[in-house]
């Protein structure tokens, strides 16, 4: 997550951010820049975040939670195969 967000703030310190805070005031990230954070996070990691849950995403802590509840679940199982000849 860190290396989605050096690409947009390369400037961003790992050790200086606080997961408790808000992360687009913490590193000043305006809508293009957490719109790029996002695809880039679905690119790397291969997880939908629908726009819906955006808001869900303002901490360190918040995302690396979504994410991880996300990955947890995976993507939906495809339906059994018919099994009749």
């Amino acid at each position: 997550m860190i290396d989605s967000l050096r690409k947009i703030a390369p400037e961003v310190e790992e050790s200086a951010l606080r997961d408790d805070r808000p992360l687009r005031d913490e590193i000043d990230l305006d809508s293009m820049d957490w719109l790029n954070f996002i695809i880039g996070l679905h690119e790397r990691l291969q997880v939908d975040i629908p726009e819906a849950d955006y808001r869900q995403l303002v901490s360190l802590n918040a995302v690396l939670d979504y994410l991880a509840a996300r990955m947890h679940d995976g993507p939906p199982s495809a339906p059994p195969p018919d099994s009749e000849p």
